[in-house]
């Protein structure tokens, strides 16, 4: 029996995934307590109210209840903010700790940290723009929530950029041979088309977020998207690809040939990714019902 060597920062990665899980877990559920009370109150058949009411636990709208709601979701906000950072940066150590050629960088942290932040928003512009198009719900979704998340974008992919130069720079003023190799071979080895194609998906279309008209433009904002998903993905498969496959030692220099098992997992967890957030539309509301009702009653008052 092997135990797992705690000063890895394998293990370091393990504990600050399965916070940042529970913690989101929590927390995505704690903001459904108050439409599962909603459906529980609606529901027509018998099992479904049994099923509602269980996962409302007892929710009934109360002054006390909202009191302690409101407390709970605050703190677990304040929580998972930093825990954002935390998971990011200890993910970025995995590779930092090693001494391996295009990994050793203490850019690593807040790169990894804003290339989150970047694909994250670039994934929630991709299920929102068709969402709010398929159920009309553009006075619920604004353009406005769209402007504001591509301008977190742009803010978001100027840092990733800045860690794309920061990595080419150092390697050249560094004076070290096996990262200006490295960076060369990236850049103009068997894996060049990755690296540019990573380029222009990244930095050259986020340019085009600067222009207000881009960004109001829901089909030319979706497309975006979808193509900084891709190139994020790209990126992710450079970072871990490109330096152990131009290692210090040239005579174990080699190529990774992508087989069906490859392909099989990767489209296999965006299926996957996919069919459960349809699930979570099919079966939970998409848009907070007691927040809509909160809204119209306002604009009714205002009336």
């Amino acid at each position: 029996m092997h135990w797992p060597q705690w000063r890895s920062p394998l293990v370091w990665d393990f504990a600050a995934i399965a916070t940042y899980a529970s913690v989101s877990l929590m927390f995505w559920y704690m903001g459904l307590l108050p439409d599962l009370a909603v459906l529980r109150d609606r529901a027509k058949s018998r099992p479904a109210q049994l099923l509602y009411g269980i996962l409302a636990l007892g929710w009934r709208g109360s002054a006390f209840h909202w009191a302690r709601y409101q407390t709970v979701y605050f703190l677990m906000a304040a929580l998972a903010t930093p825990l954002v950072v935390s998971v990011h940066s200890i993910v970025s150590l995995d590779f930092t700790f090693a001494i391996t050629p295009g990994f050793h960088s203490t850019i690593f942290p807040p790169y990894f940290v804003a290339g989150a932040l970047l694909s994250g928003f670039a994934m929630v512009l991709t299920i929102a723009i068709p969402l709010r198009w398929a159920f009309s719900v553009q006075d619920l979704i604004t353009p406005r929530h769209m402007d504001n998340a591509a301008k977190l974008m742009i803010a978001a992919g100027m840092i990733v950029i800045y860690g794309y130069a920061s990595e080419a720079f150092f390697a050249w003023y560094s004076g070290e041979t096996y990262e200006r190799t490295m960076m060369w071979q990236r850049a103009f080895g068997p894996y060049a088309p990755l690296f540019w194609t990573m380029l222009a998906c990244n930095g050259a279309v986020l340019q085009l977020l600067w222009f207000r008209r881009v960004r109001l433009n829901m089909a030319v904002l979706f497309a975006i998207a979808l193509i900084i998903n891709v190139g994020m993905w790209v990126e992710r498969y450079v970072i871990v690809v490109t330096g152990p496959s131009r290692d210090y030692l040239p005579s174990s220099w080699g190529e990774q040939s992508l087989r069906w098992l490859d392909f099989g997992i990767l489209f296999g967890s965006i299926g996957t990714f996919f069919a459960l957030v349809f699930l979570f539309i099919r079966v939970l509301p998409a848009i907070t019902i007691f927040e809509v009702e909160e809204l119209a009653g306002e604009r009714g008052g205002a009336r």
